[in-house]
């Protein structure tokens, strides 16, 4: 793929991965040239949800949103939450995600988590570099992510699929954590995480 082509494909996979409202509706026909726009193995997955968009109703599509990533933890997506859990070491990992975005010289809204799946995708649209490889050093999270979505018959599954065609495939570290994620789940150690929501 160009960089152009990353950068369109990531854009449209961060607004695909947004909570669904009128905005999106407006999109639709840009979203639909994209997908044309980019191989196949990235844009033919956007473009079957994108169908799929077209024919569900949006309060539909909206309540259909929270139930897969709300309310079920192998729908999650928040990239550190796969490593981290809900554990201190969480905190850290975010860290990273925030400072990131400041070298770039962004910040996010407050209260807005920086390692949501959506705005990594939207960072990495405009700076490749370190999206890609805040994305790669998550690589099996969001393997799990997109699993998860796969068995639980979701439609954003093939968002998913997208992403991860733009991204190396799955290497022997990465493939021995997704299998420790699979068997054993993040770990849990409950702490609050305020601190570190947001980046002004």
């Amino acid at each position: 793929m160009t960089a152009d082509e990353h950068a369109l494909a990531w854009q449209a996979q961060s607004l695909l991965l947004d909570y669904p409202d009128e905005e999106l509706l407006h999109r639709l026909p840009l979203l639909r040239k994209v997908s044309t726009a980019v191989p196949g193995p990235v844009g033919q997955p956007l473009a079957t949800f994108l169908e799929h968009v077209l024919r569900t109703p949006l309060m539909d599509l909206a309540s259909d949103y929270v139930e897969t990533f709300d309310h079920r933890k192998r729908g999650s997506l928040y990239l550190t939450y796969y490593t981290y859990g809900d554990t201190r070491k969480r905190g850290m990992a975010l860290l990273r995600f925030t400072h990131a975005y400041r070298a770039a010289g962004l910040d996010l809204a407050p209260g807005e988590l920086p390692d949501h799946l959506a705005v990594v995708l939207e960072f990495a649209a405009g700076h490749p570099e370190a999206g890609s490889r805040l994305m790669c050093e998550h690589r099996a999270g969001l393997e799990l992510l997109r699993l998860g979505l796969r068995e639980a018959g979701s439609p954003w599954a093939r968002v998913l699929d997208s992403v991860a065609a733009t991204l190396p495939r799955l290497r022997g570290r990465e493939e021995d954590a997704l299998a420790r994620l699979i068997a054993e789940g993040p770990p849990e150690e409950e702490v609050g995480l305020e601190p570190f929501g947001g980046l002004r």
